[in-house]
This record gives structure tokens, C-alpha cells and sequence, in this order.
């Protein structure tokens, strides 16, 4: 590819704009209605998730819950654009893309609530365990990429980050490795305007992130990241170039954390509430609503059955993080090794033994 080809567009390509209409827009086609409308509903159970975790961590239920309340075009998109054999590397904050992939919604906030393990088997869903060291799971996704190459596989990996992850080393180094053998991942760029306190302005000079993609001699590709109709289509173009042998691509999303970065994170110590409050006007769920409603293709019982949906997955996060965890001791040590050592096995003996003595 030439220079001119590598970099992104001067503006993030925009379908659907702020206020539900259509946006002159010559690379990308607007996808289908019916997707469209499928899409909306996963955008109000992706809401609907959110607002639920939040309530569950003010009721002591979750110990943290990174949201993604603004985020969902991205968060939706991310799931709905790969194959059943595509693998998603996520973060901490892309619950909702794991369980629109699939997941169960229980089990993917048992990491949250506080237990040992990621709650969900990674390879029932090709979904990994959810990362919080920033762009960790970035060098595990080129390496399942390197794998599904080398086995001759239509393997794509999704790998997910924020802004912040790109101010990491391990970030050049995933995205070197995968630029340079060719391999079939696309990096995908949650931009938020926050790496938790850090503005953007204090991470990166670059005149866009999906800029950097040129100096790893990949394509780099921005897209409003409250437009779902938008990064369907701008993802969906990387993960087919990927498939079809043309490497990697990095993929940023504009979008914006609505809310703090965690529960235990104080956002009005470095950000104004009218930053926070124009975005409201972006919202991804009014923007697509207004745009398929103008359509006359979202109804009424379209509405009142996706919110059916989103409530009734919201009562299943509440049955599942009110229900008292059983706690096995042995897990501390059955998991550790395939086959335990002679000390793992002597400690394990240990435990069990003062359990026993406090039982009696």
C-alpha cells in the first residue's frame, strides 16, 4: 500500500450523524436495516447491562464495574462483526461486547464481582478472559493470529484497547509483530477522551491515534464511535481485509466515557460537567433510534420487545450476583499446575487440615 493509502481520513467516517440523519459519505455504505434494527436492540441491552452493573455495585453485589455507558455502538459492533471462529481479545471495560458475543451475562461479570477466575470458558466462545493490565492481551491476540496462520485458518482476531493502552509498550510491540507478519488482527481503538484522569492531549501528539498506524506500515482507519452504523461497516471492512490475507488493521473509534472510569473514580476532579453533557447529544441509542424510527422500520413492538430482552437480562445479572458464592478451598491449588507438585500437594494437605481442626 502507498503512504496516501496507510493513513486515515481527515474526519472519522460518519454515516448516521448526531441527530439521526443520513451522512454524504462515498467509502462506506450504510448496512442493512434489518442489521441495523437487530443491532438497536443489542444497543439497548448493552444500556440496560450497564445501568444494571452500576446498581449492583452501589447494593455491595460487584466490587468494581468499569462502563461503558456511552460506548456501545462500539461495544456492540465489536461482537456482531465477527465469525463464530473469530477469536475477541477484550478489556475490562468491554462486558458488553463479551456478552453480546455470546457470553453469558452472569458469567461475564464474575471477574467483577470479585472471584478467582474469568467466569466464562474462553474457548466455548473464542472470547479471552477480560484484561485490565493495559495492552496485555494485545501480544496474546497476535499470537492466536500468528497461530491461525500458520494452521492455514480464516481466523480473525478482534483485539480491543483504549486510548491509554496506546501510550504502552506492549501496543508496539502487538502491532508491530502483527504488521510485520502480515497476520489476521484487527486493533481496535476505543478512544475515550481518558486514560482514567490523563487526557488525550497528555498521551499522544500524533494528529490521530489510528495515525500511528503508518509507522508499522498498516492502515490506519477513524470512525465516530457513536455511529453503530459507522463502525459496522469501517470494522467489517478491516475484519474482511484481514480474512482475505491483507493483515492487519488499526481501527480508532471516537467515542467518550460518559462516566467515571470506575466506581471508585472521581471524574469531576478533571473534567468539566459541560464536556460530559455534550455528549449527550451523541448518544449512540438516540442517534440510531432516530435514524431507523425515520426509516419506518422500527416499531413499536420492536421497542417494547427489545426492552423485554434487556430487562430480562438484567434480572439475570441480579439472580446471579445476589446468589452466595460456594467457595472450595482446593481451587487455590487445582488450577495452579496440570499436575500438582509435591509442595503445592503439602500445602493443599495444610489447608485442608486447619479447616478441618476449625470444623471440629
Amino acid at each position: 500500500m502507498t503512504h496516501e493509502e496507510l493513513l486515515p481520513p481527515e474526519h472519522p467516517v460518519q454515516l448516521i450523524d448526531p441527530a439521526g440523519e443520513r451522512t454524504p459519505e462515498e467509502s462506506y455504505e450504510v448496512p442493512a436495516t434489518d442489521r441495523l434494527v437487530s443491532a438497536y436492540g443489542e444497543l439497548v441491552r448493552g444500556r440496560r447491562i450497564n445501568d444494571q452493573a452500576n446498581a449492583l455495585v452501589r447494593q455491595g453485589r460487584l466490587a468494581v464495574y468499569p462502563s461503558s455507558h456511552g460506548q456501545e455502538a462500539c461495544q456492540v459492533a465489536a461482537a456482531l462483526v465477527l465469525d463464530e471462529g473469530d477469536w475477541l481479545f477484550p478489556t475490562y471495560r468491554d462486558s458488553v461486547t463479551v456478552i453480546t458475543r455470546g457470553v453469558a451475562p452472569a458469567d461475564a461479570l464474575v471477574l467483577l464481582k470479585g472471584d478467582w477466575h474469568s467466569g466464562y470458558d474462553p474457548y466455548e466462545h473464542h472470547v479471552a478472559p477480560q484484561a485490565t493490565p493495559l495492552a496485555t492481551q494485545l501480544l496474546h491476540a497476535a499470537g492466536v493470529a500468528h497461530a491461525a496462520k500458520l494452521r492455514g485458518e480464516e481466523t480473525v482476531v478482534l483485539a480491543m484497547c483504549g486510548d491509554g493502552a496506546t501510550s504502552e509498550g506492549d501496543f508496539h510491540e502487538a502491532v508491530n509483530f502483527a504488521a510485520v507478519f502480515h497476520l489476521p488482527v484487527v486493533f481496535f481503538v476505543q478512544n475515550n477522551e481518558f486514560a482514567i484522569s490523563v487526557p488525550l492531549s497528555r498521551q499522544s501528539a500524533a494528529p490521530s491515534l489510528a495515525a500511528k498506524g503508518i509507522g508499522y506500515g498498516i492502515p490506519g482507519r477513524r470512525v465516530d464511535g457513536n455511529d453503530l452504523a459507522a463502525v459496522l461497516a469501517v470494522l467489517g471492512e478491516a475484519v474482511v481485509r484481514a480474512r482475505s490475507g491483507g493483515g492487519p488493521t488499526l481501527v480508532e473509534a471516537h467515542t467518550y466515557r460518559m462516566q467515571a472510569h470506575t466506581n471508585a473514580d472521581d471524574d469531576t476532579r478533571y473534567r468539566e460537567r459541560d464536556e460530559v453533557q455534550a455528549w449527550v447529544a451523541r448518544d449512540p441509542l438516540t442517534r440510531l433510534r432516530t435514524y431507523l424510527t425515520a426509516q419506518g422500520v422500527l416499531t413499536d413492538d420492536d421497542e417494547a420487545r427489545f426492552a423485554l430482552a434487556a430487562e430480562d437480562t438484567a434480572a439475570a445479572l441480579r439472580d446471579a450476583m445476589n446468589a452466595e458464592s460456594e467457595l472450595d478451598p482446593d481451587d487455590l491449588f487445582a488450577y495452579v499446575y496440570a499436575e500438582p507438585s509435591a509442595q503445592l500437594r503439602a500445602q493443599r494437605d495444610l489447608v485442608r487440615d486447619e479447616i478441618a481442626r476449625e470444623g471440629n
